[in-house]
């Protein structure tokens, strides 16, 4: 926002900037609006403001992942960590998490974490033998028949198997019926009983036990799925081309088919391309392909549908991009960031004009959006105020994960740095304050709404430095490409509005005072002005003192 004009008796005008918003790269930014920033916020909003301090929480060797449940986890190299301790093995590599009530899920390795127990494991649980016995039984200690299989010696608790559990048996040659995947109702022994009748036996009557052999095997599976959430108390989640959901209250089954309102779930859809990441919002689980969204509804198998729409989903590979801010859901499509709130999602990356970006991954403080993406000059870490609707432009960290715990906002880097962001509540006693921080504030092109050329005589900038913190201001006329330096301001340079570097008495830090900065006057067309430093500041307004020139010095070839 600009204050009035005045206009001098000499001809020269005064126009002063009060209010400064956020990022906006397009070719139409009118005049003060910025065209490119680094390390700035909206807190401060209308003043122009840097960021507050980082701090680095700790660094990993092979950054896998990082995830916030009951505590803070990450994988690093083949470690998985909860609250800083190694609670057990994976592979090394990226991670994709979900949890569902004490466990922690970690996808590709189908592993779990207990953050009661502290039990480590995996999802999956296979037996393989050469002899499996397909007999009578017991069902609630009553005689049952064609129910059961034995397996001499086994110990089937002891296999990581349990009653519920939804195991697929094959290998049978004899009685190729009896490959199938079948509840486990009973565990004994070496004995695991199921429904009655279940099993082909021998005999007329189908009730002689026989023994099959060869390569036989009895397991419990997990579909390889790319992404997973929680939503309902099921843990929904999607290959390429199928939805899944898990029995209810149970993240080891995903095959239990009985006709109960418990029963796991799976459907394919017929839209073109795969499946780009999936997300709980709102009490739906919504699945996103590049150019669909899939909303599942209802609250039992029998009564679940899936509603697709034809319209911008996630960008392949920012799946991570996924993040509620405000109440609203941002992510990264093939068009740019989309807000989407239940409806048709809508574009809010104006601010950033003809750029696109990719591979994006974000965050949340609750009202902002923080968002880490590839442009074409290399990564960058933006952030969306929902309140202000703004962007504001950070720096060139590449951010793979994001986790919020405890108040606080963490992302974990390429490099393995995981860092606390924002404006940090009661951050861990180990977590060390960034150093200095670098920053630069970059104007659009100002014009002072005339087509004539005009004169520039001085700038006049209202600002705050804390202690040891410093600003230069430079100047760009006609995009000539060439920076001119106006003034460098140093920290703690305050005498009642003179600098002491001129022989005056320091007044001490964080103290707001205006700079009064005459320059070489230059007629130009347009001009842009850029402010950088390191430390904190805050601008407070700035104002110019142009004069305009004629219509006749305006024409081309006229000077």
């Amino acid at each position: 926002m600009k204050l009035p004009r005045l206009a001098y008796s000499d001809g020269i005008t005064k126009s002063t900037q009060v209010k400064f918003n956020g990022l906006n790269h397009n070719l139409g930014a009118g005049d003060g609006e910025l065209w490119d920033m680094r390390n700035l916020t909206s807190d401060y909003q209308p003043l122009l403001a840097t960021r507050a301090p980082r701090m680095l929480y700790r660094t990993l060797t092979e950054p896998g992942g990082l995830f916030s449940w009951d505590g803070l986890a990450w994988a690093d190299g083949d470690g998985f960590y909860y609250r800083g301790e190694r609670a057990g093995t994976v592979m090394p590599g990226k991670k994709t998490f979900a949890a569902l009530g004490a466990y922690i899920v970690i996808l590709p390795d189908k592993a779990y974490y207990n953050t009661e127990s502290g039990e480590f494991g995996t999802l999956e649980r296979s037996w393989s033998g050469t002899s499996l016995t397909f007999t009578n039984g017991l069902l609630f200690e009553e005689a049952a028949e064609a129910n059961t299989i034995q397996a001499a010696g086994v110990d089937w608790e002891a296999q990581g198997f349990k009653a519920g559990d939804a195991v697929t048996i094959e290998g049978c040659t004899k009685h190729p019926e009896n490959n199938k995947t079948p509840v486990i109702r009973e565990i004994d022994g070496d004995k695991l009983y199921f429904y009655e009748y279940i099993f082909t036996l021998d005999g007329e009557e189908g009730t002689t036990p026989y023994t099959e052999t060869g390569e036989l095997t009895v397991k419990r599976t997990v579909p390889d799925m790319l992404f997973l959430c929680e939503n309902e108390n099921r843990l929904w989640g999607c290959d390429e081309n199928t939805i899944y959901a898990s029995k209810l209250g149970d993240i080891f089954n995903w095959n239990v088919y009985e006709g109960l309102e418990t029963d796991s779930y799976a459907v394919d859809t017929g839209s073109a391309g795969k499946f780009t990441a999936c997300v709980s919002y709102l009490g739906y689980p919504i699945f996103f392909k590049e150019e669909h969204i899939y909303k599942v509804y209802g609250s039992l198998p029998s009564n679940f549908e899936v509603m697709g729409s034809a319209t911008l989903g996630v960008a392949e590979g920012s799946a991570d991009s996924l993040a509620v801010a405000g109440e609203t859901l941002f992510y990264l499509s093939r068009a740019g960031i989309m807000a989407y709130s239940g409806g048709i999602p809508q574009p809010v990356s104006q601010a950033f004009g003809m750029e696109r970006h990719e591979l994006a991954a974000g965050g949340s403080d609750g009202l902002k959006y923080y968002v880490s993406m590839k442009d074409s000059e290399g990564w960058k870490l933006d952030v969306y105020d929902v309140r202000r609707g703004m962007w504001h432009t950070e720096d060139e960290t590449h951010a793979t994960h994001f986790a919020r715990w405890e108040g606080n906002t963490y992302f974990l880097t390429e490099e393995g740095e995981i860092w606390i962001t924002g404006n940090t509540q009661n951050p861990p006693e180990e977590a060390e304050p960034e150093k200095s921080v670098p920053w630069e504030a970059e104007f659009g092109d100002f014009v002072e709404d005339s087509p004539d050329k005009k004169g520039i005589s001085k700038v006049q900038i209202r600002l705050e430095l804390e202690e040891g913190a410093s600003a230069t201001v430079w100047m760009l006329f006609d995009t000539t490409g060439e920076w001119l330096k106006v003034a460098e301001l140093p920290a703690n340079v305050y005498h009642k509005g003179i600098s002491s570097a001129s022989g005056g008495e320091a007044s001490g830090p964080h103290l707001k005072r205006s700079y009064y900065l005459p320059i070489v006057p230059r007629r130009a067309d347009h001009y842009r002005l850029k402010l950088e430093g390191t430390g904190t500041c805050r601008v407070h307004s700035i104002a110019r003192e142009y004069y305009r020139g004629s219509e006749l010095r305006s024409q081309p070839g006229r000077n």
